[in-house]
């Protein structure tokens, strides 16, 4: 039995705070821990840093008068912002150009005491496959698997009775389990160093046979440009021969290969990243498989608005910006 089904969760403790402690040292205390659980809920940084400032203007309008548990009356907050921005962002992406991916992130939002269970529902593959979820079911997941809260205190953030939050819960894990099993991936686990050299090294050589035998037997590249006029593949690739005829080819998607490119970390896994002078822009993310060998999901970020908030590593060489003609 998961031992979140126990019930004997209890609500995160605040840290200690005086009554009288000001929104600035809240929201310095607290910032990290809202834009963590917003992420994970919305896919969005930009939104969730939204979501986040709008939850501490309201709480300083409000005053801390009668909160009890201000991590838990922080989250709520959060938590029902999100609802509302997730309602409405399923309409607005089902006329999305091309595919809808999350958006990456490579700073560190939470300290090095992060629980496990945390660190695993940032990596992009998880939050991929959260995407098949709906806002109710996403919302008490991430509340109860990523923040380990009780049924009583979700019910409380979301509205919901403890029972139905049950069964939101039950049926998002089947949900993402289906997923997984579909996609036969680890779902959480980020690529290790090890298989994103060979695969940068097969990739950088155009190694078919290299890159034949990186990928597993159901390989899929599902690339984001946008909506706008980026040029990238507007559906997903694929079959182990189509993704490595695009990964390989020195005529489709040939500015991958022009781009310098190196390794980062990006939601808390080793990914590419592709520069031209000093501006990102991409982002390649890999998924292995159950084993870690071989690689089942590459997912290709080329959205400007959604590489902001991707940090180069600090030795990475910036090329000056050339010369105006």
């Amino acid at each position: 039995m998961d031992r979140r089904d126990s019930g004997t969760i209890k609500i995160p403790a605040d840290p200690p705070a005086a009554d009288n402690t000001g929104i600035e040292e809240l929201y310095q205390t607290y910032k990290g821990y809202a834009f963590s659980i917003a992420y994970r809920m919305l896919g969005t940084a930009a939104d969730a840093e939204d979501v986040v400032q709008d939850t501490f203007a309201e709480l300083q309008l409000r005053g801390r008068d009668g909160i009890q548990h201000v991590r838990a009356y922080i989250a709520k907050g959060v938590t029902n912002r999100c609802l509302n921005l997730l309602n409405t962002a399923r309409s607005r992406r089902e006329t999305y150009i091309g595919e809808w991916l999350p958006e990456p992130v490579s700073r560190e939002y939470e300290g090095p005491e992060a629980a496990a269970e945390r660190r695993d529902s940032l990596s992009y593959a998880f939050l991929v496959l959260m995407e098949r979820l709906a806002p109710a079911e996403r919302a008490v997941f991430v509340l109860r698997e990523a923040f380990q809260y009780d049924y009583a205190a979700i019910a409380e953030m979301t509205g919901k009775t403890e029972s139905n939050c049950r069964q939101l819960y039950s049926r998002a894990k089947r949900v993402l389990q289906g997923e997984r099993s579909s996609r036969r991936a680890s779902g959480n686990a980020p690529v290790s160093r090890q298989l994103l050299t060979r695969f940068t090294a097969a990739f950088t050589a155009y190694d078919v046979d290299g890159m034949l035998k990186l990928l597993g037997d159901h390989p899929v590249l599902v690339a984001d440009g946008g909506g706008r006029e980026v040029h990238t593949i507007l559906r997903p690739m694929t079959g182990r021969k189509g993704v490595t005829a695009l990964l390989t080819s020195r005529r489709v998607m040939h500015y991958l290969h022009e781009w310098e490119h190196t390794a980062g970390l990006v939601n808390g896994g080793p990914a590419l990243i592709f520069t031209c002078q000093g501006e990102v822009k991409a982002v390649l993310l890999l998924s292995p498989d159950g084993s870690g060998e071989q690689i089942e999901q590459l997912y290709l970020m080329m959205d400007p608005a959604k590489l902001t908030r991707i940090a180069l590593p600090p030795d990475h060489p910036v090329q000056p910006a050339l010369p105006e003609e």
